[in-house]
């Protein structure tokens, strides 16, 4: 859809936002068939099913192969609904708006790319490819006096993590000797052929710095508050939602297994990273004033759950990540879609100057508060369940101390979320402006979707945690065995 968006005359709107909904709908419904017919009993190769694979540059072992297993088939279905629902939020931009959808559209493919593909050259390469747009969308299209600091800071951190981490995937590959990018050969082959624990405790910290980097590791998590803060609405929900799990999701297919004694070394530091991503980020998201900051760093803080699942290196632990991945992409999407829409109306995020705004707009106004109690832990949505499986796969893996905080932290969600939801909806009315009102029907289209599918997987989490399961254990037992 990138490539004919390119043919279609720059002032033909209607049809280049039909163009980026159709191009965002059609992988939507067939993800959902995908995961419907995802059968972890049906064999597949290495464990993946839905292959297919290219052979592109044989002399350096690269091919297209992509592929889903349970690790990522929850992934590249959350990753097509908040797709979907930032093509659908996109009213908001008027200018240059045939650019704004052609690199809408590269970084939606770069996403899908990065999340199914089997091959690391590819992996790394979707990656980036998704990672650009969100650059250049920020500097153009972004708000705030800020926006240009927001996109250097974002750009440098970004490309620093990217390239170390891209320096640990070549020693893999260059450490593996089988000249191949092919993930599953190469699990396969360290599965029989275990490096070394020296040479994995050299390459292990590049991977999780870079990876870790990526997803807005404390306290290299700077630029993700301010980075989103400034974003156009649909590029902070596929970054924030999705993009940002792609960190999350190397370290876990690629790290652990294929380097399974340095993962058991490192990870008690990395609990305590996953503390400070919980705790401090939730310290400050409590003073924060601006609505998406707020959430910016709420978002950073709920990371810290993920990587305390890693760490605990324990089946329920390691399945609770993957929930809490899947969750939190929903609703990061879902908040920064509808604080979007409040600026659109308002035009401000300064939370002393909203409130009572449930009167004047209740369905946003409930959509927001069900997407704060969902960013509390609330039961009945999936963050709880995902949430629930990370502490308890912390409780006997890891210090007292740091179950402790991370239970801790939940409290300290609780009073900012809580605050945010009374200061920008009830009270006294700030903000008089006559022209603000509430979503008609097209425009609660991306909220109820996000709001259903958090739901759905939040009072029926064994249709997610019965696909993870089998392929979290594969992960678990390549670490423990060895």
């Amino acid at each position: 859809m990138a490539v004919l968006l390119i043919f279609v005359p720059r002032g033909n709107r209607l049809l280049l936002r039909a163009g980026a909904l159709i191009a965002t709908f059609i992988p939507m419904v067939l993800a959902i068939k995908m995961f419907g017919d995802f059968d972890t009993a049906v064999a597949g190769v290495g464990g993946y099913k839905f292959i297919q694979q290219v052979p592109w540059i044989e002399s350096l072992g690269i091919s297209y192969f992509v592929g889903v297993d349970g690790i990522n088939v929850g992934l590249i279905l959350m990753g097509t609904i908040v797709a979907f629902a930032a093509a659908c939020v996109s009213w908001e931009i008027k200018k240059n708006e045939k650019e704004y959808y052609f690199l809408l559209m590269v970084m939606v493919g770069g996403i899908l790319g990065a999340f199914s593909s089997l091959d690391l050259f590819f992996f790394y390469f979707f990656h980036e490819l998704a990672l650009v747009p969100t650059f250049i969308m920020i500097g153009i299209w972004g708000r705030g006096t800020e926006r240009n600091f927001a996109t250097f800071q974002m750009t440098m951190y970004l490309t620093i993590g990217a390239l170390i981490a891209l320096v640990g995937l070549i020693a893999l590959y260059i450490a593996a000797g089988q000249n191949t990018f092919d993930l599953v050969k190469l699990t396969q082959y360290f599965e029989e052929n275990p490096l070394k624990p020296s040479t994995q405790n050299f390459i292990f910290p590049w991977l999780l710095f870079g990876f870790g980097i990526l997803v807005s590791l404390w306290p290299f998590h700077t630029w993700a508050p301010i980075g989103y803060g400034s974003a156009p609405t649909a590029t902070a929900m596929l970054h924030a939602g999705v993009l940002k799990k792609f960190g999350l999701y190397g370290l876990i297919k690629v790290a652990l297994p294929l380097l399974p004694q340095a993962a058991q070394s490192w990870v008690h530091i990395i609990a305590v990273l996953a503390i400070g991503n919980i705790v401090y980020c939730g310290w400050v998201a409590m003073r924060q004033r601006d609505l998406n900051m707020l959430i910016g760093n709420s978002s950073v803080a709920h990371m810290g759950f993920t990587f305390l699942g890693i760490a605990s290196l324990t089946l329920i632990g390691i399945t609770g990540t993957v929930v809490v991945m899947v969750a939190h992409g929903l609703l990061a999407a879902l908040t920064y879609g509808l604080s979007g829409y409040l600026y659109q109306q308002t035009g401000t995020l300064d939370i002393r100057k909203l409130g009572g705004l449930m009167q004047r707009m209740p369905f946003i106004g409930t959509a927001l508060v069900m997407a704060m109690m969902a960013g509390c832990g609330l039961p009945g949505f999936a963050n709880f369940a995902g949430e629930l499986l990370v502490l308890f796969g912390s409780w006997n893996s890891l210090s007292g101390f740091v179950v402790v905080a991370a239970w801790g932290a939940l409290v300290i969600g609780a009073i900012y979320m809580l605050r945010g939801i009374r200061n920008v909806l009830h009270g006294p009315g700030v903000n008089q402006d006559s022209t603000i009102e509430d979503a008609n029907i097209w425009r609660k289209v991306p909220f109820v979707l996000l709001l259903v599918a958090l739901l759905w997987f939040g009072v029926f989490p064994g249709k997610l945690v019965n696909k993870i399961k089998p392929d979290a254990a594969k992960i678990v037992k390549a670490v423990n065995d060895r």
